[in-house]
């Protein structure tokens, strides 16, 4: 899709749609989600976390046996629990089986083919978030499990070196094996922390909502990265998916997971979000999915956490706050400025407390009114309080330095409390989201 053509979808349509505030959107305006999709994304991020480290779980005659088990027990027995509208029952399967659950899933399509070929019935999942509840579950399925395959250990119990047996789902082989290192993707602790994971989720509802308005023109949509966790999570509870989409949103526009992405459909995706909601679609902790086809890479910064604090004897070694914050600006339509002006225009970007000799100085030329552009790209701490961006004036040939104009505070605690953890100001004629998360570490 071409610029002019997002122009004219943009142009004939704004009278029926017009510029949306992301925090605007309601179920009304996309779809009801059915699931507690906060709280299924924590508990499945805590599940591929302990797949990323069962490392004998990743051995071809695990993987092997796993999916026997997943296709000659676990899903007949769950077939024979499930009645067709009514809420999943209460069990889960052993965690090898369910890994490979989970990877099946995130094919809809393939998984919904399965499942009416062979049980005339789409098999759902229940919604288990809470580690009691999914103990009891287990449990459960244990005594089921027993009761009707007493030949068949509940646990995988295949040794390493043994030989493939015939007949091996090999596209749910390979569906499982391309999985395999998913969790890099969502491995930093920010992810499960509820105020990133309540803004992902109307990030997601704003998606679907770009999806739904400029779905017939589009012919592929790249999902950022906390959108792309809401989808996954919506995905894998099945019954659910296909019960809150209905068939409305063409899905397979989406760009899949570890495909490669063309940097075309990347801007396509972008442009579209701004010309939506008139903010920036890349935010902190969710950047664009570039390079889905290649694993992630560690961040800058060592965000590795643990649930015991081991430093609470010694003062300066207890965790403070840590926040990425993504600093975005476009200039100001409404304001026309000279070529005059931007050349001896500036920001600058300062910290409110602490570290008062830092100063990050951008061009007001290197903005303009048809984007939005990051600016910076900071980790501080929540110590400091917040950011400071200056809108300076150099003050000619004759004299040095420059004379601030203008000025505007950014502090944490606002932020915390804005929609999708995104706040947006004015300096003069220059306009500034700030896109932001934090990390308790």
């Amino acid at each position: 899709m071409s610029n002019q053509t997002l122009n004219g979808m943009s142009s004939s349509s704004s009278s029926s749609w017009g510029v949306r505030s992301l925090s605007e959107i309601s179920e009304k305006d996309t779809v009801h989600l059915s699931v507690d999709l906060v709280s299924a994304a924590r508990r499945n991020i805590g599940f591929l976390r302990s797949v990323n480290e069962c490392h004998w779980l990743h051995q071809r005659a695990t993987m092997v046996e796993a999916i026997r088990r997943y296709e000659e027990v676990w899903m007949p027995l769950i077939s024979d629990l499930t009645v067709v509208g009514s809420t999943p029952p209460m069990v889960l399967p052993p965690f090898d089986v369910e890994w490979v659950w989970f990877c099946h899933t995130l094919n809809p399509v393939a998984y919904r083919k399965y499942c009416e070929s062979r049980f005339s019935k789409l098999i759902g999942k229940p919604a288990i978030f809470n580690e009691e509840n999914g103990e009891y579950a287990l449990m459960r399925c244990r005594e089921i499990w027993v009761q009707r395959h007493e030949s068949e250990p509940f646990e995988n119990e295949v040794e390493s070196d043994s030989q493939d047996r015939p007949g091996i789902n090999q596209d749910l082989f390979n569906q499982v094996k391309k999985h395999k290192f998913l969790y890099s993707k969502f491995s930093e602790p920010y992810f499960c922390e509820l105020v990133y994971l309540i803004a992902a989720r109307q990030r997601y509802r704003g998606f679907l909502y770009m999806m739904q308005r400029f779905g017939d023109g589009c012919l592929r949509f790249v999902p950022a990265l906390d959108i792309f966790l809401m989808l996954l999570t919506h995905q894998s509870y099945p019954t659910v998916y296909v019960e809150d989409l209905k068939d409305k949103w063409d899905m397979g526009k989406v760009v899949g997971l570890w495909e490669t992405v063309k940097e075309k459909e990347v801007e396509e995706s972008k442009n579209l979000w701004e010309r939506t909601f008139d903010q920036p679609y890349e935010k902190a902790g969710g950047g664009l999915a570039v390079e889905l086809d290649k694993v992630k890479a560690k961040p800058p910064i060592y965000w590795e956490v643990s649930d015991v604090d081991v430093n609470t004897k010694y003062k300066s070694m207890i965790p403070r706050f840590l926040l990425e914050v993504c600093v975005f600006v476009r200039l100001n339509a409404r304001t026309k400025v000279s070529n005059g002006d931007t050349k001896h225009k500036f920001l600058r970007l300062r910290i409110v407390r602490c570290h008062r000799e830092l100063k990050l100085d951008e061009l007001i030329s290197n903005f303009s009114y048809d984007s939005w552009r990051k600016a910076w790209l900071l980790y501080c701490e929540f110590g400091t309080r917040g950011l400071m961006v200056e809108l300076r004036g150099r003050r000619g040939r004759c004299f040095k330095g420059s004379k601030s104009l203008d000025s505007m505070p950014f502090y944490w605690n606002d932020l915390l409390r804005a929609p999708s953890i995104t706040l947006s100001r004015e300096v003069d004629q220059v306009r500034i989201k700030w896109k932001f998360f934090i990390v308790f570490g």
